[in-house]
């Protein structure tokens, strides 16, 4: 859960600085605002030492290459098939959100740490995001007149016109929101789990059921590790085809 403490039990706990209000708000931030923040610095830190990796030599060392590996998928499994041409243009954004919201996952694997990508204020940002990527490069490509009458399937009666235009409208708008509801979902649910079995531990009050809750639980938590790679995944891959989708919309 969110919060302006950070919770080191049994050790003690950070309490993070207060800052006063501005015109009303409060914009102290929250923990998984710093944890945010951490993995926006770490984004930064790392990737600047993968490009300086190929400034003197286009064979990547050992760091660079494991990015690498990444940075090319992205490129040649995401882009390049879903967007066609002109993905170049979409590519920086895409491997942002992906490798962002993949250090959000994992930081939230780490103990005592928190997993903002199960904020829903969080991934509806990101998908708000996307959304505008998606209505800028479609009205970049065809236009604003060709790409807004270009949503409304051809042949369509006009009598049907006003029923389909809210209907296409609505649809522009359920794809970010299924976009921010799996993420958020997701990321929940495995945090969920675990909490419950190591939680039965105390339901139930016997120790003798801790060998089976803790072992299920480290088992979701494996099974966390490969979420938190789907899900990064799926975002990415989902932004991208609805980019290509709005770009490219007679194909």
């Amino acid at each position: 859960m969110d919060g302006k403490v950070i919770d080191f039990a049994p050790f003690g706990e950070l309490h993070i600085p207060q800052i006063p209000k501005i015109f009303g708000l409060d914009i102290t931030p929250t923990k998984h605002v710093f944890f945010m923040w951490l993995a926006a610095i770490l984004l930064i830190i790392i990737m600047t030492k993968v490009a300086k990796g190929y400034k003197h030599s286009l064979i990547p060392k050992k760091f660079s290459g494991f990015f690498e590996i990444m940075i090319v998928f992205v490129r040649d499994e995401i882009a390049k098939p879903t967007i066609g041409i002109g993905y170049e243009k979409f590519l920086p954004y895409l491997l942002t959100a992906f490798f962002f919201i993949l250090f959000g996952n994992f930081l939230g694997l780490i103990p005592y740490s928190a997993t903002f990508t199960s904020n829903i204020g969080v991934t509806a940002t990101l998908a708000a995001f996307t959304f505008i990527m998606t209505q800028f490069g479609g009205m970049r490509q065809n236009g604003v007149w060709g790409y807004c009458k270009g949503l409304v399937p051809h042949g369509i009666p006009l009598w049907l016109l006003p029923l389909m235009i809210p209907v296409e409208f609505l649809g522009l708008l359920t794809k970010p929101f299924a976009l921010a509801i799996r993420l958020f979902a997701n990321m929940v649910a495995g945090h969920t789990v675990i909490l419950a079995l190591i939680g039965l531990i105390f339901f139930m009050k016997t120790i003798f059921v801790a060998p089976v809750s803790i072992g299920f639980a480290l088992f979701i938590y494996l099974l966390e590790i490969l979420v938190a790679l789907i899900q990064a995944y799926i975002f990415t891959m989902l932004s991208s085809l609805f980019i290509g989708m709005a770009v490219h919309q007679d194909h």
